[in-house]
């Protein structure tokens, strides 16, 4: 395969161009879309108006559909806040650093029928700017703010994007399917829904 020379992003509406250039065609190159995500530097001015945080829960903010091929979201995550462990309904997932530090807990796949303790497989800390890559294949994940005394602020692609995705509980590796909203989109809070159990992934 040729390597190309990543094309670095100065803006983060520059970084939305460029994916959706990488997202045209049917094949994704992982590695490159990871390379474009990390060389984006963040800068706060250019994705305040996503941030939106919550004060009992991390919240999902939609930045573009990625013309259908991709949702890039902003996630936002108060001291302490966390995901349950989770999959990624057979969609890639990357996940950048704008602001602070998170922690990715990595699992196995639950066995079969025989339920029980879930099974760790690695643990990381993400830093600034630094860029993640999960998929379904990989495992699942649980991604967490430890901090007492910031928030951290993420960047995540999905392609294809989904709405629905599948929770476990560590203890037992019971699983249930939740439904993926929004807290805001394109800046612009959204109706609140109380008619569906909701999770944030």
């Amino acid at each position: 395969m040729e390597h190309t020379e990543v094309m670095k992003p100065e803006s983060l509406d520059e970084l939305i161009q460029i994916l959706h250039k990488l997202f045209e065609s049917d094949s994704i190159n992982v590695e490159e879309v990871q390379a474009v995500m990390e060389s984006y530097e963040s800068k706060p001015h250019e994705w305040a108006a996503y941030a939106k945080f919550d004060k009992y829960r991390y919240t999902r903010n939609l930045v573009d559909e990625g013309n259908g091929k991709f949702n890039l979201i902003i996630l936002c995550w108060g001291e302490g806040h966390g995901s349950s462990i989770h999959d990624h309904t057979n969609s890639h997932c990357f996940m950048k650093l704008l602001q602070g530090q998170l922690k990715e807990t990595l699992f196995e796949w639950p066995e079969g029928k025989s339920h029980g303790e879930m099974v760790q497989k690695s643990q990381r800390i993400l830093q600034e700017n630094k860029v993640a890559y999960i998929n379904d294949s990989i495992g699942l994940h649980r991604v967490e703010n430890g901090s007492h005394t910031e928030g951290a602020v993420s960047l995540h692609l999905y392609s294809p994007p989904f709405q629905l995705c599948q929770a476990f509980d560590q203890r037992t590796g019971h699983k249930n399917t939740v439904q993926m909203t929004f807290w805001s989109k394109f800046g612009e809070r959204t109706p609140f829904e109380t008619t569906v159990s909701q999770e944030n992934n």
